[in-house]
């Protein structure tokens, strides 16, 4: 795609992932996944977008950390990609959902996963998250993963909304050289790509 560009979202301006952050995704900050849904589910929305302020030290790019990667087409932000540590996903791992079938350390710090996908509204249906999650994954490779996980749905071929998919669909992870680990539930895929 001519004019896509990623850059880690300490690089990106806070305006810029607000801009991507609409409607559901506004009020999610990124949040639920990383703080589990009672935590989430009480915090005010001031306070979700605080924590990811300070999480993706957006308009620091001299951070040594961040929590994702923005997406710019022709310097316009049209993506976000939360992926970070597996372990400080509260909701991956206080879920039984990701460890059905499987005998591993939820707190393996060289284990990366892509927790949150958003397409901003007016880009969406252009096939962005397929470059996003293959960018998020060499994003995590850079930084010391071993390996990342993601926990996409399958979608059917047919319309689902974000709130539902904000992990993502099979498809791009799949482009991206993912296999499948466990298939816990019937939309659900456990994927992973090894470094």
């Amino acid at each position: 795609m001519d004019g896509l560009r990623f850059a880690p979202a300490n690089e990106a301006s806070w305006d810029d992932l607000q801009a991507i952050l609409t409607g559901a995704a506004g009020r999610c900050q990124c949040q639920r996944q990383r703080l589990g849904d009672h935590d989430w589910w009480y915090m005010p929305e001031a306070e979700r977008a605080a924590i990811l302020r300070a999480e993706t030290h957006c308009d620091d790019p001299r951070a040594t950390e961040t929590i994702g990667i923005v997406a710019y087409q022709d310097d316009e932000p049209v993506a976000w990609c939360a992926v970070d540590r597996r372990g400080v996903y509260g909701r991956v791992r206080g879920s039984p959902v990701p460890w059905q079938g499987r005998d591993e350390d939820p707190d393996d710090e060289s284990i990366w996963a892509i927790a949150c996908v958003v397409v901003r509204k007016g880009h969406r249906g252009q096939g962005l998250t397929y470059p996003l999650i293959a960018a998020a994954a060499e994003h995590a490779r850079a930084r010391g993963a071993s390996a990342v996980e993601g926990y996409p749905m399958l979608t059917g071929g047919g319309k689902v909304i974000w709130d539902e998919l904000s992990v993502g669909p099979v498809g791009p992870f799949l482009a991206a050289g993912f296999s499948e680990v466990t298939h816990p539930t019937k939309r659900r895929l456990v994927m992973r790509l090894d470094f």
